[in-house]
């Protein structure tokens, strides 16, 4: 990845020119930013009559220390608009539905040198608005909300990426070295996660984490940090290569950093790798299966609630319906959970131990539950299966304007109800229904090892998964129904949950890809929806989870990233101020060597006159009259 980096980058040359001497006895000593092409960081010059190199040191690194990390300025790059089009153009294929894992490590570098050699203002509402069209053009469909909401959302999500950019444009100049590195992985981490636990709408969705689904290796770094680490390991690359771009991409002068960054990457992809050759998920196993209604069915039932009168839908969900319009709906659903129980009894006869339906398949009202119950508990004790309904529940009364109930409900082989299960974590476009649920997450000891269960979106959020994973869960029932934009990337996502939390997890979602994982991520068996009618999956699963790091102590690694990102800000703000206090209290004196000071010049002067480069120009600017009454020379400008 780096070497990639690098040589994408690499062959580019600095733009603006650099000055390091005006003569042979009149020598210019600028801050390092300037030396090294970056002109527009000059805070301040002081000209010398010395050829003593180490004076010239001593003077170049006062003048650094005090000025040479302005956040106001920035580097020149006449490629500047070259590098932001190369992250526009790679940024859709790092969010979500056309994913390609390679465009999130590349994106962020283009788009980090680009705002780096803007002027801030300018730079970061250019990439505002970037991110703010490429999210309207690339998340068309994923987001199912209309008006005004989808494009808050969209903007919302703008501004989370946006906001490390000027972070890290604030912050990196001032502390400089390896250590401005550290900003941009840490800002990153941390905003991300601040919306994952501020955001209850969209929980981990476009977290640029999900984008590295099917490295395994890299994956496995989530049993430990979650999705922090992988955040932060991918977001570094950024910053390090813009770091060693700064530096013209000289060897023996980011070395170090390039190194540093090779090795931890490196450490993350062995400990990976040993965990998959060394540890891989063995033991006894247990037929799964995972079933659906057929095309043809639900595409009946659809069509016959459609076509129901308007008034009696809304008589319906607003709990004011007759007998005579619930029978209505009780004989449109009846078909599809008849299919549902006969696919169910296949399955068992075949060898399935545990059985699950997909969320909301089921529709039954709530007069009716029990009498499907009472089926679902026959067919359990008849063939010594668990059954895990996925569910929706019409409430004969709405409660709190919701009519639905979104239920996964478990019943073992001798018939009973082991859990009932509501839906968390409502999806924007079923929140105005469903009835959200408490976020308990259920378990339960069974002799194929802890089940436990959350609904589709649950999975979305790690907080409310891990309490399985503290639980010791080893298998993992997700009751799941998506919609085609989102297939294959949402029961992608539920992947990570597994091996954060040590289960394997069997994820039956209609409109969507069904998929069975097991606790290191490997695919043990899937189904989609859109390219089958009769969507059965069927999988040996193992009994036996792991314990993991993360499952015990959570987003630890996330919070030490919000730690760390505080401890930079306020040593940059220390540093300004030592700078700050230094500059003012100590006037540049002449060399020892010279009988007569040469005074300081400001900036704008020297830059104004740097045109054309000429030895004459450039001094008839530096070099002022030498003071004639004695007094000492003007200070040097902070």
């Amino acid at each position: 990845m780096i070497a990639v980096c690098f040589v994408m980058v690499s062959c580019v040359p600095c733009v603006t020119p650099s000055l390091a001497t005006v003569g042979s006895r009149d020598r210019m000593v600028l801050p390092r930013a300037v030396r090294h092409g970056c002109s527009s960081h000059l805070a301040g010059i002081v000209v010398r009559r010395n050829d003593d190199d180490h004076d010239n040191t001593q003077a170049d690194e006062r003048i650094s220390s005090s000025n040479n990390h302005s956040s106001m300025d920035a580097p020149r790059d006449r490629l500047a608009y070259l590098w932001l089009a190369l992250a526009i153009v790679l940024l859709p294929f790092a969010i979500f539905r056309w994913t390609i894992p390679l465009a999130a490590w590349l994106y962020p570098v283009f788009l980090l040198r680009f705002v780096r050699t803007q002027p801030l203002l300018r730079g970061m509402l250019l990439v505002l608005l970037a991110t703010v069209l490429v999210g309207e053009f690339a998340l068309q469909g994923v987001i199912p909300i209309p008006g005004a909401l989808y494009h808050l959302l969209i903007f919302g999500m703008a501004v989370i990426i946006t906001l490390p950019y000027l972070i890290d444009r604030v912050l990196a100049p001032r502390l400089g070295g390896m250590l401005s590195t550290l900003v941009f992985p840490l800002a990153v981490t941390t905003v991300w996660y601040l919306n994952a636990l501020l955001n209850p709408l969209v929980g981990t969705w476009v977290n640029p984490a999900y984008t590295q689904y099917g490295n395994l290796p890299l994956l496995q770094l989530l049993s430990v940090t979650g999705l922090w680490g992988i955040i932060f390991v991918m977001s570094w690359l950024a910053s390090v290569v813009n770091w060693a771009w700064e530096h013209g991409f000289a060897w023996p002068r980011v070395r170090g950093g390039a190194v540093l960054y090779a090795s931890l990457l490196a450490l993350v992809l062995l400990f990976g790798g040993a965990r998959l050759a060394l540890f891989p998920a063995q033991g006894s196993t247990v037929r799964v299966a995972g079933i659906s209604p057929s095309h043809a069915l639900l595409d009946a039932r659809d069509k016959q609630l459609s076509q129901l009168p308007l008034h009696t839908r809304k008589a319906l969900a607003s709990g004011t319906a007759t007998p005579a319009e619930r029978e209505l709906f009780r004989q449109a659903f009846a078909p599809v959970n008849d299919e549902l129980l006969s696919l169910s009894l296949k399955e068992a006869r075949a060898g399935a131990k545990i059985i699950v339906w997909p969320e909301g398949r089921a529709k039954v009202l709530q007069e009716d539950e029990a009498a499907l119950l009472a089926r679902a508990s026959a067919l359990a004790r008849a063939t010594g299966t668990y059954l895990d309904l996925g569910m929706s529940v019409v409430l004969s009364h709405p409660v709190q304007s919701h009519i639905l109930l979104n239920e996964s409900i478990l019943i073992d082989p001798s018939g009973n109800v082991v859990w009932r299960y509501e839906k968390t974590h409502v999806a924007p476009p079923d929140a105005a229904t469903n009835v959200p649920g408490d976020g308990q997450v259920p378990t339960v000891q069974t002799p194929y090892g802890r089940l436990s269960t959350v609904i589709c979106y649950d999975a979305d959020f790690p907080d409310t998964i891990r309490q399985a994973g503290q639980a010791g869960a080893d298998i993992m029932l997700v009751p799941g129904n998506d919609w085609q934009a989102i297939d294959p990337m949402h029961p992608q996502m539920a992947t990570f949950r597994a091996i954060e939390n040590g289960f394997s997890e069997v994820r039956q979602a209609s409109n969507g890809l069904a998929m069975t994982v097991d606790y290191e991520g490997h695919v043990l068996a899937a189904s989609d929806y859109f390219t089958t009618d009769q969507q059965v999956m069927v999988a040996d699963v193992p009994m036996q989870g792991v314990r993991t790091i993360y499952a015990t102590i959570g987003d630890l690694f996330a919070w030490l990233s919000l730690v760390g990102l505080v401890v930079l800000i306020g040593l940059a703000l220390a540093r300004r101020r030592k700078a700050g206090e230094a500059g003012a209290a100590a006037p540049i004196t002449a060399s020892p060597s010279e009988a007569s000071p040469i005074s300081a010049v400001p900036t704008e002067a020297v830059l104004t006159a740097l045109r054309p480069l000429s030895r004459e120009s450039i001094e008839a600017v530096l070099i002022k009259p030498r003071p004639t009454s004695g007094e000492p020379p003007e200070a040097l400008p902070t």
